[in-house]
Order: C-alpha cells, then structure tokens, then sequence
C-alpha cells in the first residue's frame, strides 16, 4: 500500500506540475492538487492504523514526499508538514484518534508547533488565545496542533516555562487569508491563525517534553514501535524530504532543457564537458542528500523496532545530517539553476520555482544549522550540552 502513494503521485506527475502554477496564483493548493494527493493516501501514511492508517514507515512517508516535492514543490512541502501530524495523534489518547477521524478518515491537520500562544489553565483542559504564524496547507486541513506556553493566569507565560502542543477543530480558530504574500512555496497557502479564548479539554493536550521524549504513546496503550521515535527525529523528515524533492525536479528540468539547448555560440550544451561536469556533481550531490536522510530515519526506525533508546548523541548526530541534507541539496539546485541559462528565470520556467521554494524552505527552524551544529560537536568533545543547545534536538 506505501508503495501505491509514490506509483499514484508518479501517475499523476504532470497534472501535479501543470496545477503548480495555478497553486502559486491561487496562494494556496488547489482543490485538485489536494484531491490527488487525498487520493494517492499520502496523508495516511503514518496514520494510526485503527482510523484508516496505511502502516508505512517514516523512509516510506520521505519517499513519497519526495516524489510529489519534485513535481510541485508547495504540494511537496504540505505533505511532508500535515503528513507528519497524523503520527503525532498517535501520542494522544484514543478519543482524539476518533474525533478527527470518526466521519472521514482523509481528515488533514495543520500546525504550527510555535509557541505563539498562551494557554491558561482551567477546569477540565485550558483557555488558548494567540496568533501563529505559517500553517501550511491550512486551507484543506479541519484540525490543528498548535503550540501554547501554559499561562500564569494573567495572560502571560508561567515560568519556568512549559510549552504544550494543543489540538483543535475548524470552529475554534480564524484562518487569516491575506497573511500569505512570499516570494516562494506560494502554494502551501501558509496562513496565519489566530485563537481567541478557545476551550481545549485535556485529553487534546501533550506537554512537549512528552513528545519528544518517545514515551507518550505508551500511557494510552499503543505500544507500536513508531511512536517511540523522537519528535525531533521524525518531524524534520518530511519538510527536508520536500526540499530535497525540489532539487530532484530541478534536476530533471535541467537535463530536459539541456538535451536540446544551444548556447550563443552556437554549440549543443550537451556536449559541453564543463556544463556535464557541474550537472553530474549536481546530481551526486543530490543523491547524497536523499540516501543521508534516509539513513538517518531509517536506522532510528530500527532502534525503536529493536527496543532500544535513541539517545541524544544519536538524535544530535541525526539532526546534523538532516539539516545538513537540506544544505546540500538546495546548493546543487544553485548550481543547477547558475547553469540553465537566462531562460531559467522566466516565470513560465519551473527550475525558477524549485530555486524559489528551496531556498524558502531553508528558512524553516529544523533547518537552521547553528546550534544543531554546535551540540552535535560537543557530544563529539565530551562535554555536556547546555540546555538552549538542545531545543530541537
């Protein structure tokens, strides 16, 4: 069935192209782009299986993000980013599980997971009010996970401070329309959203040290393996699948444009052994970013199949080669887009648009390099990681 998700969106691969543009136009996923993608189930994927989920691993859900990034990279980005909730329900009780998916098991759930928000604490759960910024794919999506700091019931964050990951319905959050005006991923339709006095009951609350601790699930009796994956480990994987799928399409306009291009001087590119060259180190480099991220996800699936515990040398290590993934791969995409030529810029030009939403992409949190860099070095040098350093990791 996982394997049916990439052979569905590979069938449908130059409608998905095709309807790009129009998802840039519209500033959000077209109804039609999301019915594709509603129908090949990748948003099932790694979906609780009790509520119509597929059963695939995180490399099998990387995969098909990567197939449908390099095709339209927006399309690409909401799937690797709403695609990745569905696991997190998994953590919850039950009864979450059959509010979202009850009546329509195709059901999508937005995010974000900032803390933007402040949520007091009140009988029987919290009262949220705030506003977030970038919910991709908001427009198709009838629930949210959000991010809160629990209150100090004047409004403003207790402290020490303790961060939550919140979920609600449709009704209990705007959908700000006008708030999306970026030079790429136009298509995610990343709104913002805003919250004003929302009741959320308990049982639609985790504390975020329970997520990422790998342990959660297990209070609610599910015991599934998966679950036990770090936040900080499976969450990444679907936004850097996504970039790296840009570059993939970007790499395959390329070799089509190059087969029949002639350069001012009239020579076949083809045959230019320095604009082989930089493809073909283009294309390795690719490559690479693909098989390092799936190592990554893939090893830390079988720790957890194995019983064992990912430590935070292991999740430091796996975060390193994730955002450094992202890196790469959008710096072949340069050297992809430098050597297309000027027609590469034109708006009808899809190369423009995978260098436009890559280089966007590399904006997000899990791929800012900095800090992830720094921690990862000091458990090489023996020393203990410093809190700040670890958020995220």
């Amino acid at each position: 069935m996982p394997k049916n998700a990439i052979a569905q969106i590979e069938a449908h691969g130059e409608e998905l192209a095709e309807l790009a543009w129009e998802n840039e136009r519209l500033g959000k996923l077209s109804a039609r782009t999301a019915e594709i993608v509603r129908d090949a189930g990748l948003m099932r994927l790694l979906q609780p299986k009790e509520y119509g989920g597929l059963g695939a691993t995180p490399g099998e859900f990387a995969e098909a993000v990567m197939k449908l990034a390099s095709h339209d990279g927006s399309a690409g980005w909401v799937a690797g980013v709403v695609g990745v909730h569905p696991w997190q329900v998994g953590l919850l009780a039950p009864k979450v599980g059959e509010e979202i998916w009850g009546q329509d098991p195709d059901t999508w759930i937005a995010s974000p997971y900032t803390p933007s928000g402040i949520a007091e604490p009140v009988d029987g759960g919290y009262r949220l009010s705030g506003r977030w910024q970038f919910s991709s794919g908001t427009d198709h999506s009838r629930w949210l996970f959000l991010g809160a700091l629990v209150g100090d019931g004047e409004g403003k964050p207790k402290m020490p401070a303790k961060m939550l990951h919140v979920m609600l319905p449709r009704s209990d959050y705007q959908i700000i329309d006008d708030s999306w005006n970026v030079i790429g991923l136009l298509g995610t339709g990343s709104k913002d959203i805003v919250v004003d006095g929302a009741f959320i009951p308990s049982h639609r609350v985790i504390e975020y040290d329970d997520v990422v601790s790998g342990t959660a699930a297990e209070r609610h009796g599910r015991p599934d393996a998966i679950y036990k994956l770090p936040f900080s480990v499976i969450f990444p994987v679907g936004i850097t699948s996504a970039v790296i799928g840009m570059a993939e399409g970007a790499l395959a306009a390329h070799g089509a444009y190059q087969r029949d291009r002639v350069s001012a001087a009239g020579q076949a590119l083809r045959d230019d052994p320095y604009s082989a060259y930089f493809t073909g180190e283009a294309a390795a480099e690719i490559q690479a970013a693909r098989l390092q991220l799936l190592d990554g996800i893939n090893w830390a699936t079988r720790q957890v199949n194995a019983g064992n515990e990912i430590s935070f040398a292991d999740r430091s290590r796996i975060r390193r080669n994730q955002v450094r993934c992202a890196w790469r791969a959008t710096a072949a995409l340069d050297t992809v887009y430098a050597r297309s030529g000027g027609n590469a810029s034109r708006r009808t030009n899809p190369i423009q648009r995978f260098w436009r939403d890559a280089h966007v992409g590399l904006n997000h949190f899990i791929h800012i390099p900095g800090s992830v860099y720094h921690a990862n070095a000091l458990t090489y040098y023996g020393v203990e990681v410093p809190e700040p350093l670890r958020v995220g990791i």
